[in-house]
């Protein structure tokens, strides 16, 4: 295969023969042109199955280029390069049907994956053609039946069991070779994507990659790969189909080597499940008991477990790691060293295999307690301090694997400590609370509403305000109101109803009342007095 690299700019095309691994993506020969003229000479007397153009060039386009592909009907997968994300150059690119359009300045790796899926797409555009000129054209839509068939597979066992004569049925339907007495075994993969890499922002990208790690690994003379499915976000079940003897080992090693490349290379975790191997007349309970030890196990992530040893183990019993310990350590503010404890009980129950779901949520249960009643103690609503999105989805992910539940533990706990620790210097919560009374005056300010804004019991907060200020809450409400009041008051020709209402005060006489007892005169007496002053 070959591929034909243009543009008028020297060295972009001197760096995409250097930059890109084109002996690994098994190209033969590297075609360069700096015009289309001359691109269009190479594709006349060469073989050329992969193009990637400049799009702006002084001597004609790269869109022009691939009108002239198309219009002499070349069987070639173009990807276009641009500096500008032109709506009109991509339009015309998608109607040209070009393969892919990519914006300057050139990621490399990502490059690479598109020249790779772009390579799948002309190694099937020969295999259908020369499928075509055989007349085999069951060969052109075979993955498509495989995949097929398995999907229906998967999704029926999680509900019911397998009848043979569905099995036969779906057999016959695809068109597919299978016997009752083969031997398959699955494997299910669930995928950690880190924050802000191609797995969490470009996942068509990421799962090509994916899929290309796992056919690569999962050659084997003993097996062959039937399908590779995902049936839910980053969880992929592979479906393989014993030649040899089954040999759970040989697939332990290979997720050994899966869990190595993914980390470098697609810079991601992964879990590696293995199932039974089974004829397939019985792979219905063999996929059923791989799926029910996915949800009850707790993940780690980088290991691999075996329904195996999994049905070989008994039913764990949960036993809590030392509560008042930890209770101390809280109190004593050596977050450090909560935290260390947390993970070694973790650990232990990972190294001992005694953790599932039940386990884990109850051992969540007693942290999260322990965390509240600390934090309740101290006065804090808890109930205030953890609400938003960023609790919700680390509480919500915590279950999927002993990672998550350490990085909702380490929340949890960070953000206690660092609360408690502003809620150990009252005079600074006394003066947050005096500065947003002094800019929200105008609105309802109840203790209830006041607590909120700290996250504190509402007495709780009453108490230390006065204790630090001297003045009750309410009291100081009042002062800072009224005081605003007087200055509208003396400033300006407000109505005395319009200033009562600004100040927070929807019942005039209740307001009149409090500024006389304030001040020792009614709001217009005092309006009257301040204006009836000579002015300098």
């Amino acid at each position: 295969m070959n591929v034909l690299l243009v543009d008028d700019d020297y060295y972009v095309v001197a760096a995409l023969q250097k930059r890109i691994d084109w002996a690994a993506l098994n190209i033969e020969t590297v075609y360069t042109a700096n015009n289309v003229a001359q691109a269009r000479e190479i594709v006349e007397n060469y073989s050329v199955q992969i193009l990637i153009s400049d799009i702006e060039m002084p001597q004609g386009s790269g869109l022009s280029l691939l009108a002239w592909i198309r219009e002499n009907q070349y069987p070639i997968q173009t990807i276009l390069l641009t500096n500008y994300a032109d709506f009109n150059y991509a339009q015309k690119a998608i109607e040209l049907q070009s393969f892919e359009y990519f914006l300057k300045p050139i990621e490399f790796d990502k490059l690479m994956l598109i020249i790779q899926k772009a390579i799948v797409r002309a190694n099937e555009q020969q295999h259908n053609e020369k499928a075509i000129q055989e007349g085999y054209y069951w060969q052109k839509n075979q993955s498509k039946n495989l995949e097929h068939f398995w999907r229906r597979i998967v999704s029926v066992s999680t509900s019911s069991p397998i009848k043979p004569s569905f099995l036969t049925h779906a057999i016959q339907e695809q068109n597919l070779s299978y016997q009752m007495d083969d031997t398959l075994q699955p494997l299910l993969f669930n995928v950690f994507p880190y924050n802000g890499t191609m797995g969490k922002e470009e996942k068509d990208l990421f799962d090509f990659a994916l899929l290309n790690v796992l056919y690569e690994l999962f050659q084997h003379p003993g097996f062959g790969i039937e399908s590779i499915l995902e049936i839910k976000d980053y969880q992929w079940i592979a479906i393989l189909k014993w030649n040899d003897a089954p040999d759970t080992g040989t697939l332990e090693e290979i997720c050994a080597s899966l869990i190595q490349k993914t980390n470098p290379y697609l810079k991601c975790d992964v879990c590696c499940n293995i199932g039974l191997h089974g004829q397939l007349n019985e792979i219905g309970t063999v996929l059923k008991n791989l799926l029910r030890m996915d949800e009850e196990i707790t993940r780690s992530r980088n290991h691999t477990f075996t329904v195996e040893m999994y049905q070989k183990q008994s039913k764990a019993v949960y036993l809590p790691p030392n509560l008042a310990h930890l209770e101390e350590l809280l109190n004593q503010n050596q977050l450090a060293a909560f935290l260390e404890e947390v993970s070694r009980y973790l650990l232990g129950l990972l190294v001992n295999r005694t953790v599932d779901t039940s386990i884990l949520s109850l051992f969540r249960l007693d942290i999260v307690q322990l965390v509240y009643s600390f934090l309740k103690m101290k006065g804090i609503q808890v109930h205030k301090l953890y609400s938003g999105k960023a609790n919700d989805r680390l509480q919500l992910q915590s279950l999927t694997s002993i990672e998550d539940m350490q990085e909702y533990l380490d929340y949890l706990v960070n953000t206690a400590m660092k609360y408690r620790d502003l809620t150990a210097q009252p005079q600074s919560v006394a003066e947050e609370i005096k500065q947003y009374i002094h800019t929200h005056y105008g609105d309802e300010l109840t203790r209830n509403d006041l607590a909120e804004i700290v996250y504190l019991n509402p007495d709780y907060l009453a108490r230390l305000f006065k204790k630090e200020t001297g003045i009750a809450l309410g009291s100081y409400v009042i002062q800072v109101r009224i005081a605003a009041a007087k200055q509208l008051l003396a400033t300006t020709r407000l109505s005395v109803y319009t200033i009562a209402s600004k100040v927070g005060y929807t019942n005039y006489s209740y307001f009149s009342k409090l500024f006389k007892q304030e001040v020792g005169l009614s709001p217009n007496e005092y309006k009257k007095e301040q204006h009836s002053q000579p002015v300098g």
